[in-house]
């Protein structure tokens, strides 16, 4: 597969691309990651969300340890080409590591971040469970 599509980015000086994920059928954030080159292309021929993990300097596949992969419904970029959305299935409804649906989860209440949704399953049972 050509590749300059990959070219057409405009990526920051460390080589990275904000990327948006955003349910496909509600159209709901669920969460905002970095991708690199290789993510953004291994995204693009396996159908499923790879970001690239600063804090773990590699390659992340979505759902490599929990189990809730993002299978990649269609990819866009935004009118400045410097940031991603791709627009995903979200395997068993769980977006977020710690086992809330969307990494959105907190709101500003005056001037306090007050949570508005709820653990939908404990993040030590799905990691345990996935560990087996």
């Amino acid at each position: 597969m050509a590749q300059g599509w990959l070219d057409k980015i405009r990526w920051t000086s460390e080589g990275l691309v904000p990327a948006v994920v955003q349910d496909a059928v509600s159209g709901r954030v669920l969460m905002v990651a970095w991708m690199n080159r290789e993510a953004l292309r291994r995204t693009a021929e396996s159908g499923e969300a790879v970001f690239w993990s600063r804090s773990r300097g590699k390659l992340w596949h979505k759902g490599e340890e929990s189990g809730h992969v993002q299978r990649v419904r269609e990819i866009r970029v935004d009118c400045d080409e410097d940031v991603v959305l791709l627009q995903v299935e979200q395997e068993g409804g769980i977006a977020c590591h710690t086992g809330r649906a969307s990494c959105f989860f907190q709101r500003l209440e005056g001037r306090e971040w007050k949570v508005t949704e709820p653990v939908l399953k404990d993040p030590a049972e799905i990691y345990r469970e996935r560990a087996k």
